[in-house]
């Protein structure tokens, strides 16, 4: 039993730590905002769904009573929402910007309304909730695949994060595990595409390395 108890003591602190290490990510464009004062090359759509996605599993984790949950992600939101609120900051055009945010908002808003005042048996907004977060986190999962073709024709790797794709396999290995120990299919189901993209980011991280990616920029010019 304390063999059982210090496994789960582990598992628990690397989804926490490799989760907040791929959170941490984004301090590098924090940091390129504030240096430069500009948010050229920061993409702003992966802040607001980290965060709306952080929000919702933070609302599952506390539903559930999951401590390793509601830590993470309530660290996850504060960053995301500091990352946000820098962009906005610096960012010139701010009406499209403020304008998805709100329609996001907007959305997760009328979803927490849906779960918590129309849904009033807990086991099955439980269900529910996991249901949606695990679909929100399937989608963030596999939209980088998206870039696969521009990859694949440019020959160039440049639009993917090396560290972020070594912080996402161990994150979603982690979490998938620990789903697995829990026998919670909503935690362990949606970290498996992220899994299998990373070993593919990976794979083409060795197929298509920097020094070729220079290579061909050179041939480009």
């Amino acid at each position: 039993m304390e063999a059982g108890g210090a496994a789960d003591t582990l598992l628990s602190g690397a989804c926490v730590l490799f989760t907040l290490g791929m959170f941490s990510t984004g301090l590098s464009d924090l940091r390129h905002m504030r240096m430069t004062r500009r948010v050229d090359n920061v993409q702003f759509l992966p802040f607001l769904t980290t965060d709306v996605n952080n929000l919702s599993w933070l609302s599952y984790g506390t539903l559930k009573g999951d401590g390793t949950l509601i830590v993470v992600n309530s660290v996850g939101a504060v960053l995301q929402t500091l990352y946000i609120l820098v962009y906005l900051h610096y960012c010139p055009r701010k009406r499209p910007v403020l304008l998805q945010t709100a329609t996001l908002l907007g959305v997760l808003l009328l979803g927490f309304g849906y779960f918590w005042l129309l849904v009033p048996n807990i086991e099955a907004r439980l269900q529910q909730l996991g249901l949606f977060c695990s679909v929100f986190t399937i989608s963030m999962y596999l939209s980088p695949l998206a870039d696969l073709a521009n990859v694949i024709q440019t020959k160039s790797t440049q639009r993917f994060s090396f560290s972020l794709t070594i912080a996402t396999l161990l994150t979603s290995a982690s979490w998938t595990l620990y789903g697995f120990r829990l026998q919670d299919p909503y935690i362990m189901v949606p970290n498996l595409p992220g899994i299998l993209t990373s070993f593919i980011r990976l794979w083409l991280f060795w197929k298509y390395p920097q020094e070729q990616d220079r290579n061909y920029q050179l041939l480009q010019t």
